[in-house]
């Protein structure tokens, strides 16, 4: 689906550590020689979400030693997995995040491959539950980021983003049927970006302090490929206060908007594991949203923790309606995290969200929402 299914969804358990660092916790070997440059992580993959269902695979995360971010202690990794879920969806997702030049400069890249079949309601904020179809898509999807560090904690760069969306298969007589929604048979998507950051956070598994801003600017354009032109704008604000020495306030703005000839499939999506728990992920969709939440942390013990989190948002065609009262949808919930090994920041998630109208979902991953 995109990154933040891995990194939001995943739930996994080391059974199989190689380390060629001298870290405490990691079996040691000198199989590459005295001078230790990479430690890999084998690791199972079991999760589930409610647009997912039940999935398994495996993976793991290669860890480059001797390319950190000597700014914040960082380290270079390349994150890989291959999924297969109950609900029929096949995935393989590779994400390289390597560091150059101690720091000053960051890759981030990501490629998915995924056969997904989906639920599509409709487009807009007041879809009614009937309308839901089922339909298969096929997608090849590419982003490659290059970062200038700024000092002290600011980041700007540049992106290509890439994503050939095949719809498979559809449901006859259905919305997708019926020739008005763009991208219905298929979509390629193509174009270079702009992205720009401050942060200054504790880290990025589970932050206890510190901010991240963010803004993104996206263009999918015809010369470059693709089937449709239009512009994506993003802007995520989030802050992590300190409340005593074992409780953390998180908050959080999103805000998307798209301008253009936007396909389904690059329409901001409501939902799922990170923005709007409670919600089926891409349960609402349109060209322009926003999400606003806040969760409440408090840690149990050295590697337990308790979380209460609440949310507002919606979807809209113009932006001017997002803020309608009758489309606010809103969302509350809970979990528990543990976190997997002493040394190391990856925290086990395990939240129940509700939303408006009955809607629920149970989401068991790794790391915080956000």
């Amino acid at each position: 689906m995109k990154k933040s299914l891995l990194h939001s969804l995943v739930f996994f358990i080391p059974f199989l550590l190689f380390s060629q660092g001298r870290e405490e916790g990691f079996v040691k070997t000198d199989t590459i020689g005295k001078q230790k440059k990479i430690k890999l992580i084998a690791i199972p993959i079991a999760f589930y979400t409610p647009e997912t269902q039940f999935g398994v695979g495996g993976g793991g995360q290669l860890f480059l030693l001797n390319n950190t971010n000597k700014y914040n202690q960082r380290l270079s990794n390349i994150l890989f997995s291959g999924i297969y879920t109950t609900a029929g969806q096949i995935m393989f997702n590779i994400t390289p995040q390597v560091y150059l030049g101690k720091g000053d400069y960051f890759i981030d890249a990501e490629y998915l491959f995924e056969i997904y079949p989906n639920s599509f309601w409709g487009i807009g904020p007041e879809t009614p539950e009937g309308n839901e179809e089922l339909y298969d898509q096929t997608t090849h999807k590419l982003k490659l980021s290059f970062l200038k560090r700024l000092p002290p904690d600011l980041n700007f760069g540049f992106t290509y983003n890439f994503a050939n969306h095949q719809v498979t298969e559809i449901q006859e007589g259905g919305l997708l049927d019926s020739g008005g929604i763009l991208g219905a048979d298929r979509t390629v998507i193509s174009g270079l970006g702009a992205e720009f950051n401050l942060d200054t956070r504790t880290n990025t598994s589970s932050p206890t302090d510190g901010q991240l801003f963010e803004i993104g600017a996206h263009f999918s354009s015809e010369i470059l490929g693709a089937t449709h032109s239009f512009n994506k704008f993003t802007l995520d604000l989030r802050n992590y206060e300190p409340l005593g020495d074992r409780s953390t306030l998180a908050t959080q703005i999103y805000i998307e908007n798209n301008y253009g000839d936007v396909p389904f499939q690059g329409m901001a999506f409501f939902g799922g594991s990170s923005s709007a728990r409670g919600y089926f992920y891409g349960r609402f969709l349109d060209k322009n949203m926003y999400v606003v939440q806040a969760e409440y942390r408090y840690r149990l013990k050295p590697r337990w923790s308790l979380a209460a989190f609440g949310l507002i948002g919606s979807v809209a065609g113009d932006a001017s309606d997002l803020l309608k009262f009758n489309s606010v949808k809103p969302g509350f919930g809970g979990g528990v995290r543990f976190k997997v090994l002493k040394e190391q920041n990856t925290w086990l998630r395990l939240d129940i969200g509700s939303g408006k109208d009955g809607q629920s979902g149970i989401y068991f991953g790794v790391n915080e929402a956000f």
